[in-house]
C-alpha cells in the first residue's frame, strides 16, 4: 500500500520493499526490517525510520488511546467512542470492526491492530476530519511486533488477562507478559483493578473496579433489564443506566465512562447521562430473536465462554460452539469444561477450521467435559444450529459461540459466506 505523501522529496511512502521505486520511500519498521536490501535494490528513494514520519501524519496532532486485554476491548472501545461522540467531539476509532470516523464507517472488518502505516494512515484521516480523539485496539500479536511503534498514547486502557493466542505466544506466563509490557512506561493508564494478573507502572495510574477499591468504583449494581450502577469517584457518586447485559458489560461500561472523565474532564454526571444511548456491538450477546430465545456472540475463549453464559446463569441453555482451527490448542478441553458446568446441553460444532481438521479440533474439547449424555457433536456448523432450534423447548436460551458477527466461515484458505445470526433468521423465517 502506497501512501501520497506532499511537500516531501518523495511522492510515497510505503511499508513493502516491493513497491518501493524513484518516488517512493522505503518506511523502516520491526516487522519488515529483514526486506530492507529488497528495497534497495526496487530502487526505493530513500529508507525513513518510522518516528520520523510522525509529524506528516499528524500522529502527535491528535489524542490516541490503546485499549488492551484478552476480552472486552471491542466493547469497551465503541462505547468510549459512543460517549465522545454524545458529548460532542469528534472520534476515530479502529479495530476488529473497522475503522469509525465520526459515526461513519471508513472501512470494514481488518486485523485488531493493522500494520504501522496503516495505523498512521488511519490516524491521518481522523485527524483531517477534525477529530479530537483516536481509540485502537491494541492486540496482543501488535505489541510484540512493535505495530504500535511511534505512538505516544494520551491513555492506554487494560481490560482483563486471561488465556488466548496460545499457538502465538507459547505459554500463558508469556502471553501474560506481553499484555502487561505495554503498561511500562509513565504515561497515563487506566487500569482494572480486579484484574489480579496486572503488572504496571503506577506513576500516572489510574483503576476502575468492582471488587476492589479503586480510583473509580461500582459501589452497586444491577443486572435487571440490561445493567445498572453508581460509580463513586473520591466525592463524586453518580448513577448510570445501560441496555448492556452480562456481569463482564458492567467492567466494559466503567472502563469507557472512566476513560471518557480522564479524557474530557466532563463532570462524571453528564458522562453517565450518556451512557444509556450506547446500544452495545453487534455481534456481542446479540439477542438475534426474543421468542424462541436466541443469543449470538463472539466468546472464544473459556473466560469469554464463562462470562456470557454467567450473564445468563439464571435460564436453561442450549450452548454451539467449536474452537478455531490452527490455533491455541490448550484452551479447547477448557471450553468444553466451560460449558458442560454451565449449559444445559452441548452441540459441539465448528468455527474457523482454516487447515485443521474439524474432527481433532473437536476431540480436543470433547476431552474437557467427563459426562458427555448432554452433548451432540455435528460438524456441519448449520446443521448444528438448526438441531439447537429443533430441540429448544421454551424456558430454554440458544447460545451460538465463537463467531459473533462475522459473515464468513474459514475453511481450509477460503472464506465461505457464513453469518450466525443470518443463520438463525433464515431457519425461523424472520
Amino acid at each position: 500500500m502506497k501512501i501520497a505523501l506532499p511537500d516531501h522529496d518523495y511522492k510515497y511512502v510505503t511499508e513493502n520493499s516491493q513497491e518501493c521505486d524513484s518516488e517512493t520511500a522505503f518506511v523502516l519498521t520491526t516487522q519488515n526490517e529483514k526486506y530492507l536490501q529488497n528495497a534497495k535494490d526496487n530502487g526505493a528513494h530513500s529508507i525513513i525510520k518510522v518516528e520520523d514520519i510522525a509529524d506528516a501524519f499528524g500522529v502527535n496532532d491528535i489524542k490516541i488511546i490503546g485499549i488492551t486485554g484478552t476480552n472486552g476491548k471491542t466493547t469497551t472501545a465503541s462505547a468510549l467512542y459512543s460517549f465522545l461522540l454524545d458529548l460532542g467531539y469528534k472520534v476515530g476509532m479502529q479495530g476488529t470492526r473497522g475503522l469509525f470516523i465520526n459515526d461513519e464507517v471508513i472501512e470494514g472488518k481488518t486485523l485488531t491492530t493493522p500494520s504501522v502505516l496503516n495505523t498512521y494512515k488511519h490516524i491521518y484521516q481522523a485527524r483531517d476530519m477534525g477529530c479530537d480523539f483516536f481509540i485502537m485496539e491494541v492486540s496482543s500479536h501488535a505489541i510484540v511486533q512493535k505495530r504500535i511503534e511511534g505512538l505516544n498514547f494520551e491513555l492506554k486502557i487494560l481490560t482483563n488477562i486471561t488465556q488466548d493466542h496460545l499457538d502465538y505466544h507459547k505459554t500463558l506466563e508469556e502471553y501474560i507478559h506481553v499484555k502487561n509490557s505495554f503498561f511500562q512506561d509513565e504515561g497515563k493508564k487506566l487500569i482494572n483493578k480486579d484484574e489480579e494478573r496486572a503488572k504496571f507502572n503506577f506513576k500516572n495510574t489510574y483503576t476502575y473496579g468492582i471488587e476492589n477499591p479503586a480510583t473509580y468504583k461500582l459501589m452497586a449494581y444491577s443486572l435487571n433489564e440490561g445493567s445498572s450502577g453508581i460509580i463513586q469517584h473520591f466525592q463524586e457518586i453518580v448513577p448510570f443506566t445501560a441496555s448492556l447485559h452480562g456481569f463482564f458489560n458492567l467492567y466494559n461500561l466503567m472502563a469507557a465512562i472512566s476513560a471518557a472523565h480522564l479524557l474530557t474532564g466532563k463532570k462524571l454526571e453528564e458522562i453517565a447521562d450518556v451512557v444509556d444511548n450506547f446500544a452495545g456491538v453487534s455481534g456481542r450477546m446479540e439477542q438475534v430473536c426474543e421468542l424462541p430465545n436466541v443469543i449470538v456472540d463472539f466468546a472464544h475463549t473459556p473466560d469469554g465462554m464463562a462470562q456470557v453464559l454467567n450473564a445468563l446463569k439464571e435460564k436453561e441453555l442450549i450452548v454451539v460452539f467449536g474452537a478455531g482451527g490452527d490455533r491455541d490448542r490448550s484452551k479447547r478441553p477448557m471450553m468444553g469444561r466451560v460449558a458442560s458446568n454451565l449449559a444445559k446441553k452441548i452441540i459441539v460444532t465448528t468455527d474457523n477450521p482454516r487447515f485443521e481438521e474439524p474432527e481433532s479440533i473437536v476431540e480436543d474439547i470433547l476431552s474437557g467435559i467427563e459426562d458427555k449424555s448432554n452433548v451432540t457433536v455435528e460438524l456441519n456448523r448449520k446443521k448444528a444450529i438448526e438441531m439447537a432450534l429443533d430441540m429448544q423447548e421454551e424456558d430454554e436460551v440458544v447460545v451460538i459461540l465463537g463467531k459473533g458477527d462475522e459473515s464468513y466461515q474459514i475453511i481450509y484458505d477460503q472464506k465461505l459466506p457464513f453469518d450466525d445470526r443470518e443463520v438463525v433468521r433464515e431457519l425461523l423465517n424472520i
